[in-house]
């Protein structure tokens, strides 16, 4: 069994990408590989088939590894529901919320559950291709250290570290984190420059000179590269693919937006542009209005209240606009929002009054992956196959259901031209992307365009055997695989 992980100088360097691309190319080259995080810190999450909660990304590794994603893979997940405070998930449950001191205290104790996953992933796979996060080098940080130096140590595997040029200061930044961990300098197997544009023959001295300080080979120059895969946190929206596009969605940017990986497949279809819209001025006309999921409802429906957005979206919907919840935009759009146990605010909130339905926080966690047949139009026949991941419980009193997931039960409110659903992934299938940009298309009087055959999961093999092609081309794949595999 070999292992090998990739850290980097900084959040965003590269390393979930990288990761996701080496998992690609190791199991396009026949070993039976899989990906690790041992500690995540996300709101992008999933359900895992056996009904467990994993971070986005190492979902993502998992897809480019052909595998099934499994909490194993990521042991222990945080998902901040304020500044200073988080869910702790561990092996896909639901512990509590911490304050940041406190877990920071306590998250040694969890050390037992990460090994215990990473013991079982080492008895089925060949290699393990582990991420770290944030840095290394940082220091207030190293004590205790579960996810990169101090899991490095536990189950003895070689690190390979990245920089991201594009921010400027690379050498800086590669050479600065070596410096800084002399303990662990003996395990950086080699050096990673990501995101370059340009000529990589103009980086010829550095990378002699940073050698040369540091002892330690750059491996590789990773150009900038255009690949459209889920992220670990999409914080910022891709909007290169919207010019001519007719149809405008606004996605209301929730302070504590979660799952917002739920509305790529929208932004890839050539008719609709998804827009990011944080204050009442960005609404303006758009022709639909989405209220993604939240890690804290009744917080950011008080932050949509104190905005003016709010008011705005009320006042689009009266006037015809289309108006879609998911998860936590779901409960913003009921009638009342109660929280009797404290998971979130406590007390009870007023909702948007747009559907007729009421939530109830409790401290049970639904998690489920489900397939749901779509009743209301434009949608109505349509199969989805989606999950399900959130807290409270939703009573219709008025309206119809937006889906039946099977079990015997109804999920989700509709309302005219307003819905309401818990089911992440809806926009996952082409057909339900089709008959919804159809649908818009036709309330603005234009023409239907050709139907787009978008196929997401399609898509995102594509896009990871592109991400894997470029990585293979521009690292020296025969000493990674030497030093993942090479325990002598």
């Amino acid at each position: 069994m070999g292992n090998i992980m990739i850290q980097g100088t900084m959040s965003g360097a590269g390393k979930s990408l990288v990761a996701a691309a080496l998992c690609r190319i190791l199991h396009q080259d026949g070993l039976c590989v899989a990906p690790c995080k041992s500690q995540n810190m996300s709101l992008n999450s999933c359900v895992t088939p056996d009904g467990r909660e994993m971070g986005r990304a190492q979902a993502v590794q998992a897809q480019a590894a052909g595998l099934l994603p499994d909490a194993d893979m990521n042991p222990v997940l945080l998902k901040p529901s304020g500044d200073t405070q988080s869910q702790l998930i561990v092996n896909g449950k639901a512990w509590g919320h911490y304050r940041a001191a406190d877990y920071f205290r306590m998250k040694k104790s969890l050390i037992p559950e990460i090994m215990a996953a990473y013991r079982r992933l080492e008895e089925k796979y060949d290699v393990i291709v582990i991420e770290g996060a944030g840095s290394p080098a940082e220091i207030n940080l190293m004590e205790g250290d579960i996810v990169n130096m101090g899991l490095a140590r536990m189950v003895d595997a070689p690190v390979l570290l990245v920089g991201d040029i594009d921010r400027g200061g690379v050498f800086a930044q590669l050479y600065g984190t070596v410096a800084l961990l002399p303990r662990d300098r003996q395990r950086i197997k080699g050096l990673i420059i990501n995101k370059f544009r340009g000529d990589a023959a103009i980086l010829e001295p550095g990378l002699a000179m940073l050698k040369e300080k540091t002892g330690i080979p750059v491996i590789g120059v990773i150009p900038y590269l255009d690949v459209d895969i889920d992220e670990e946190d999409s914080l910022t929206q891709r909007r290169d693919r919207r010019a001519s596009k007719p149809i405008d969605i606004a996605l209301i940017r929730l302070p504590r937006i979660s799952n917002e990986t739920d509305f790529a497949p929208l932004s890839r279809h050539s008719a609709l542009d998804v827009r990011p819209v944080k204050h009442a001025r960005e609404l303006k006309d758009p022709d639909l209005i989405i209220l993604p999921g939240t890690k804290n409802t009744m917080k950011d429906l008080i932050w949509l209240r104190e905005t003016g957005l709010e008011e705005a979206v009320c006042r689009k919907a009266a006037g015809g606009t289309p108006v879609m919840g998911i998860c936590g935009g779901y409960q913003m759009l009921g009638e009342r929002i109660s929280d009797p146990e404290g998971v979130e605010n406590g007390g009870e909130l007023k909702g948007m009054g747009l559907l007729g339905c009421e939530t109830v926080f409790t401290r049970e966690k639904r998690l489920a992956r489900v397939n749901a047949l779509l009743l209301p139009e434009p949608f109505a026949g349509c199969s989805a196959q989606g999950y399900e991941i959130h807290m409270g419980q939703t009573t219709r009193h008025r309206g119809t259901p937006f889906a039946l997931p099977g079990e015997n039960r109804e999920e989700g409110t509709t309302e005219g031209t307003v819905y309401g659903t818990y089911l992440h992934g809806l926009f996952d299938s082409g057909t339900v992307v089709n008959r919804l940009a159809g649908w818009l298309l036709e309330r603005k009087g234009m023409p239907a365009l050709q139907e787009d055959t978008f196929d997401h999961e399609a898509w995102q093999e594509r896009q990871l055997d592109l991400l894997a092609d470029a990585v293979r081309q521009a690292l020296d794949m025969e000493m990674i695989r030497k030093t993942a595999m090479d325990r002598s």
